[in-house]
């Protein structure tokens, strides 16, 4: 049983997915509308989970999958 302090990652209950720069749709959800990327605490990750995510965005955005910013608030 686990205790009530017991720190249960939210990547791994909702999202049983790999993180990985092309799955766009998984990416979005740690995205604001302005582009920037929702801070760990909000998204209660781990830090290598963050990383992780953090190292996807940024590299789906150079290669061009994901915008630096929305252009619907333009």
């Amino acid at each position: 049983m686990l205790s009530p302090f017991t720190y249960i990652c939210f990547l791994l209950l909702k999202y049983s997915e790999v993180i990985d720069y092309k799955n766009v749709y998984l990416l979005r959800k740690f995205i604001t509308i302005q582009g920037k990327i929702i801070p760990r605490n909000i998204n209660k990750l781990s830090s290598k989970q963050h990383r992780f995510i953090m190292k996807a965005v940024k590299k789906s955005r150079i290669i061009g999958i994901l915008p630096f910013v929305n252009k619907e608030l333009l």
